[in-house]
């Protein structure tokens, strides 16, 4: 087995201007890295600029002929697991994030991810039990445990950095280490299927 570092993506899935959630990738990130389990690295959704789905070839096939595409499945490709940091819009989450996930397929399968919600009262819950769903059918490990963020916006200062509290904390550190677990378990099977 790799005894190179499992290699954990925090992405950041919301792309509209305005938007929070670069400072809870960033918090969320930071707390990662203080774990010291995972190679931590911080991707923004918004930085690959992907249109709606825009590849003629099915992503099964892996034919990829845009560059933001297969800059995109690069990124996915490099990452033993994934904490999607995530906002609920509408009791959903957001096309931005729907539409990523759509792009590639070989690149997430075998692989487990867990969710940094955030939102209003529901803490981007909802968002995160739809998601669910969609991350299953691409061979995706989603973990029971997530970090659900509530009334994200009175806890981002003046300063633009995300605060946060003891229950959120504590949220992070039990969902980062059954992460890595996942993430141990099945890099290593992942392996076994190339030999």
């Amino acid at each position: 087995m790799s005894d190179t570092p499992l290699v954990l993506d925090v992405i950041v899935c919301s792309t509209r201007p305005g938007r929070v959630g670069p400072a809870v990738g960033r918090w969320f990130a930071d707390h990662a890295r203080a774990q010291s389990r995972f190679a931590v690295r911080l991707v923004d959704l918004a930085d690959f600029a992907l249109p709606v789905f825009d590849e003629p070839h099915h992503p099964k096939l892996g034919k990829y002929v845009h560059d933001h595409t297969r800059r995109w499945a690069a990124s996915v490709a490099g990452a033993d697991a994934f904490a999607f940091v995530l906002p609920e819009y509408n009791a959903a989450p957001n096309s931005a994030f729907v539409n990523a996930l759509s792009y590639l397929s070989a690149e997430w399968a075998g692989k487990p991810c867990g969710f940094v919600s955030y939102g209003g009262i529901s803490g981007g819950l909802r968002a995160v039990q739809l998601s669910k769903q969609i991350v299953t059918t691409l061979r995706m490990m989603p973990l029971i445990d997530g970090v659900p963020i509530p009334f994200v916006a009175e806890r981002i200062g003046a300063d633009g950095v995300f605060a946060s509290n003891p229950l959120i904390d504590a949220s992070a550190d039990k969902m980062l280490p059954e992460l890595y677990h996942w993430a141990k378990g099945l890099r290593a099977m992942r392996q076994e299927e190339k030999a």
